[in-house]
């Protein structure tokens, strides 16, 4: 006698046991029986059928009056577990599919990390947080052999793999650039071309370069459409947004780009930023740019990691901490 058989006998003995006693222990039974029909993968149409030939030996005068609604039953059954079959394939499917974005997350991780360079005279923090597994958000710094310090910050208007690989691209043709030789808006110039050469037409990427010169204290940047950050004056003791204007990377091959500049002096700071940070939400309602620049004064007199850390753990808690886009959040302090 195999398993099937075994289990069709267990299975008459314990209904017909329950149907006599009403004990509730006879359920027990029935939950062992259930473990070994899930262990030999028995199907649910034919747990029905099973059932349907035990009532027939228990109750061999109903065959008339119980067969139409079994036969129903089964029908339903035979549907039931094609469908249930379908959804557990999807579900695997799913499972292998979530596993791969996360191992792709984390290359992406390793493989667009930036150091944040150490620098006497100017204190940088920064803060990036995906809302989801894929960050389509990238920041990026780069010491220049003149001691200056190259700074970049993006944001792909599109989301998942296709964004991750495009930001790798990005991060792989500026390392290729002579960046302590070129202009920010040369910079910006160059991967012009690369994305509209290399990137899907329906993905744009929006970049703001800059690169400090501690020599002369001076900031020079550039913007392609990217979200305007803040300078704070400290002797003026107030914030003024960045102007910067530039098309984004990716939609003409021949864009030129403005280079600006900022003279940076003792407790100055530059707030640069992506959209998913002017663009928290308070219930259904947007947070107004000030808010974020309120948040900063808060925090100001700290160190300008704390500051970011701060600033992003404040719109962590007022999103109910579920991230809407993705934060990014840079500070860079004149310190001396």
């Amino acid at each position: 006698m195999d398993t099937k058989d075994l289990d069709a006998r267990s299975y008459t003995d314990l209904l017909k046991g329950y149907i006599k006693t009403q004990d509730e222990r006879a359920l027990y039974g029935a939950e062992q029986i259930s473990k070994s029909f899930i262990k030999n993968n028995i199907l649910p149409e034919e747990i029905v059928n099973l059932h349907i030939q035990a009532l027939l030996e228990i109750y061999p005068d109903l065959h008339e009056l119980i067969q139409p609604s079994m036969n129903f039953l089964l029908e339903a059954m035979i549907s039931y577990g094609l469908a249930h079959q379908e959804y557990q394939q999807l579900r695997e499917k799913q499972l292998e599919l979530r596993s791969e974005i996360h191992l792709a997350a984390r290359m992406q991780q390793i493989l667009l990390q930036s150091e944040i360079p150490q620098t006497d005279d100017l204190d940088i923090g920064v803060i990036s947080v995906p809302a989801n597994q894929m960050n389509g958000d990238y920041h990026h710094f780069v010491r220049g052999k003149d001691g200056s310090i190259n700074i970049a910050i993006a944001d792909i208007i599109g989301k998942g793999i296709p964004a991750a690989l495009s930001m790798s691209m990005i991060k792989y043709a500026m390392d290729s650039f002579p960046e302590s030789e070129m202009s920010t808006n040369a910079i910006l110039k160059s991967l012009n071309r690369v994305v509209e050469r290399n990137v899907d037409p329906s993905m744009f990427i929006t970049m703001f370069y800059a690169t400090y010169k501690p020599d002369s204290g001076k900031l020079f940047y550039s913007s392609a459409g990217h979200e305007p950050g803040f300078f704070y004056s400290s002797k003026a003791n107030r914030f003024k947004e960045i102007e910067a204007k530039g098309l984004v990377l990716g939609v003409k091959p021949d864009t030129t780009y403005s280079q600006y500049e900022l003279e940076l002096n003792k407790d100055d700071m530059v707030i640069l930023l992506t959209d998913g940070v002017t663009e928290c939400r308070k219930g259904d309602q947007f947070i107004e740019r000030d808010e974020v620049l309120e948040v900063i004064r808060t925090y100001m007199h700290l160190p300008a990691q704390e500051i970011v850390n701060r600033v992003y753990r404040h719109f962590e808690r007022i999103q109910n901490f579920q991230l809407k886009d993705d934060f990014t959040l840079v500070i860079l302090k004149k310190v001396v």
